[in-house]
């Protein structure tokens, strides 16, 4: 049975203790954690540790101590895996000098397809590439490079999938449909990692977050979770009703409520308890014959978790 946020009940990857050092510089710090089917978070400041993480998984990193498990088998001693895994890295890994087409067709040889052209040209009309798939890489874009990353992730028909800010470069239009990909290859059965800084692009596409601060496991679940786990911080709530004085000397005499303030018409409530003030909130408004229009957690966004994460504030 799944105790903690930070594991899954049927895991494809699986950290144990794993630590990370660089001579003095210790980028991870005994982490555990384990990876499924869905698109996973993998979220925390510059130097946290999330690309060490992410390439210990891959396979391209050995830890420094602790155990790690990728589809039942070490990715360090059994490379068979590599078979079944894709990997999109943060830095520009294409060799410019080849077309999109052959750069993606040598990722399907390497891995073993059966059928390089037919996979290659598979994942290049996934990523939207055709039109340009023949010609040279050093010609492309940032975001048209990317795309060409991911095409190449995708030759071989992964069951896992790491990407490492997979939509850097991409304008909004390409952004839309790689996220729609990744939703569709996770609803797919597949095991998708995703390491971004870009926290709407986190939110937009992960259902679960692995949080690392300073080299550490700093919290694991959705973000709501995480946010209910900062119990000693209070709810901040935005009220607006058509007599907000009213309503707001009315807030104050409850016990669920920690402060009421009121800017420009507008009710900024902080609460220990979102759910009681939820409950509580329309009888009182009812009793008093005040008419609510919207009651809006302020800090529940992904942004505001990172925040308290890093900040404790």
């Amino acid at each position: 049975m799944t105790t903690s946020p930070a594991f899954v009940a049927s895991p494809t990857i699986e950290v144990n203790e794993v630590s990370k050092w660089f001579g003095q510089k210790v980028a991870v710090s005994n982490v555990s954690c384990s990876f499924g089917p869905g698109i996973t978070g993998l979220l925390g400041p510059n130097g946290a540790g999330k690309t060490t993480l992410l390439r210990m998984m891959a396979g391209l990193s050995r830890p420094s101590r602790g155990d790690l498990r990728v589809l039942g088998t070490n990715p360090r001693r059994d490379t068979a895996v590599f078979q079944k895994v894709g990997l999109v890295p943060e830095d520009d890994a294409v060799y410019t000098f080849l077309t999109g087409r052959a750069f993606v067709e040598y990722g399907a040889t390497l891995a073993g397809v059966r059928n390089p052209s037919s996979a290659a040209a598979h994942a290049i009309t996934a990523v939207g590439m055709d039109d340009a798939a023949d010609r040279n890489i050093e010609g492309y874009s940032k975001g048209m490079r990317q795309r060409i990353k991911v095409a190449g992730a995708l030759v071989n028909d992964p069951e896992v999938l790491y990407l490492d800010e997979p939509l850097n470069g991409a304008d909004p239009v390409q952004r839309v449909r790689l996220i729609e990909l990744f939703h569709r290859l996770a609803g797919e059965g597949r095991t998708v990692v995703v390491s971004s800084h870009v926290l709407e692009e986190v939110e937009k596409m992960a259902n679960r977050v692995i949080a690392m601060v300073d080299g550490r496991l700093a919290a694991a679940g959705d973000s709501a979770a995480i946010r209910a786990a900062f119990t000693d911080i209070p709810y901040r709530v935005r009220i607006e009703a058509d007599t907000p004085r009213q309503l707001g000397s009315a807030l104050l005499e409850q016990d669920v409520i920690r402060s009421v303030e009121v800017l420009d018409g507008t009710l900024h409530v902080q609460t220990q308890d979102l759910g009681e003030l939820g409950r509580l909130l329309p009888g009182l408004a009812q009793s008093l014959d005040i008419r609510l229009t919207m009651m809006q957690p302020e800090d529940l966004s992904l942004e505001s978790v990172f925040r308290y994460l890093v900040h404790g504030r």
